[in-house]
């Protein structure tokens, strides 16, 4: 792994040099497998008829990240984590267009049995998370950027720690807290 952060990294310095095209065409293939890998992690919480595959999440995801300009990203991990909340932004897109078609139904309050099958089938509750997420960001920015690489990246306790330069013990009393955290504001009983 330190091989393949060490190359993506290099390619995303890349993209601020003279040869921007030749990085780019780098790039993509450099990520798309772990992109994958996030993308089929975050689609098996979501609904079995869910009308998004894999490979269209990454897709956009991808094209949002390079859409226009070429931002700038310091190393693999903040390109996984813009990549994540890419795809997190997506769903939650996709969550809202959904909720619309059922207009007219009232707010629900969520029980939250755990994190992992929040969404599983109904888009309100996509959105709920959505929302709390955003309040736990302005209480705990550390631990909703957890949430979003274990949730919606898919990420293991290892690899966020990693992806967020902490220790895993970090990570699990983080993870913890946002759990009990979500549980509380999304009207289920804390853990």
């Amino acid at each position: 792994m330190a091989l393949e952060s060490d190359t993506v990294s290099r390619i995303l310095r890349d993209l601020q040099g003279a040869d921007r095209e030749a990085a780019l065409n780098k790039l993509f293939p450099a990520v798309y497998a772990d992109l994958r890998v996030a993308a089929r992690a975050q689609l098996r919480h979501e609904r079995s008829d869910h009308t998004l595959q894999a490979t269209a999440l990454v897709h956009e995801a991808y094209l949002r990240l390079m859409g226009g300009a070429y931002p700038h990203w310091n190393d693999r991990q903040h390109f996984f984590r813009a990549a994540a909340e890419a795809m997190r932004r997506i769903l939650v897109e996709h969550a809202r267009r959904r909720a619309r078609v059922k207009r007219g139904s009232n707010p629900v309050r969520v029980t939250l049995t755990d994190v992992a099958s929040l969404a599983q089938h109904d888009p309100v509750e996509v959105l709920a998370l959505d929302d709390a997420i955003r309040r736990l960001e302005e209480q705990d920015p550390t631990a909703a950027d957890i949430v979003r690489l274990r949730y919606f990246a898919g990420l293991s306790v290892e690899e966020t720690a990693a992806m967020l330069d902490l220790s895993e013990r970090t990570v699990k009393r983080e993870w913890a807290f946002a759990r009990a955290w979500l549980y509380e504001t999304l009207g289920g009983p804390p853990r």
